[in-house]
């Protein structure tokens, strides 16, 4: 079936208040990675776990723009892949891969986004990964992960080695691929792949620079998360930023809260 937004029934009143919250706020996600140039056409994924111990976790229509997402378009679908609510959209396979082992390993997990952006894909390649050049990557590296490339993620094969690799980490740079990150709400795992992709593009500005780096002291890095809590007055980058996204979101690009 083709897609499309026109038409699209709402789901407000089909689904609790919770879920509708969380509806609302992945939808906004999608948009906000379109906003920032980070989406792939419509081969990336944001996905964010609906409550409930049966793993139901609610990702993008495949072949729907980023930008065009609403939240009652989104697929809810178990942990095995199937559709839990009637419609008319499909998924994208290998987001359900890599999301549904995510979301069934981490209980702390809520929501989880995967872009494929030029920068995060340049330093996925570099054999150094991200280097500690900016403040930026500071905030990356104080929990990041690496997993090794091994073909578009279709092989479930591949679910326990994904798992192993992110551990208890909130980014994980797939090498070859792009960025993952994770959050225990959609606004942390929003900021992280803000700085997760910001920290790449840095890197990859300042070695076209053509001049030797200068790298960060490490005993700084160390300090890196308490610093962090300082900086954000102990509520969360998260918490503080979401709100102004969504104001933005909705003077630029509003209706994804139908």
């Amino acid at each position: 079936m083709s897609v499309a937004t026109a038409g699209n029934p709402s789901l407000k009143n089909e689904v609790s208040a919770a879920e509708w919250d969380i509806r609302v706020n992945l939808a906004a996600a999608y948009r906000l990675v379109a906003l920032y140039g980070w989406d792939d056409l419509v081969f990336t994924h944001i996905s964010a776990r609906v409550g409930g111990p049966e793993h139901c976790f609610l990702i993008n229509p495949y072949g729907m723009m980023f930008e065009e997402i609403t939240a009652s378009s989104l697929v809810k679908i178990d942990a095995d892949g199937n559709k839990v609510m009637a419609s008319p959209y499909e998924i994208n396979p290998a987001g359900f891969t890599i999301h549904s082992c995510i979301h069934a390993a981490r209980e702390d997990v809520t929501s989880v986004v995967h872009i494929h952006s030029p920068n995060g894909v340049a330093v996925s390649a570099q054999r150094d990964g991200l280097l500690a050049i900016s403040q930026q990557s500071l905030f990356v590296l104080s929990s990041l992960a690496y997993h090794d490339y091994e073909g578009v993620a279709l092989n479930a094969a591949e679910k326990p080695r994904l798992v192993k690799d992110l551990g208890e980490k909130s980014f994980l740079m797939l090498r070859n691929h792009g960025l993952l990150t994770v959050g225990s709400s959609m606004a942390d795992a929003f900021l992280a792949m803000y700085l997760f992709e910001s920290a790449c593009t840095i890197q990859v500005r300042a070695q076209s620079g053509g001049k030797e780096l200068l790298s960060i002291d490490p005993r700084i890095l160390d300090g890196i998360r308490a610093a962090s809590v300082q900086a954000t007055r102990g509520v969360g980058g998260g918490a503080l930023v979401w709100p102004a996204l969504l104001r933005k979101l909705d003077r630029v690009n509003p209706g994804y809260q139908r």
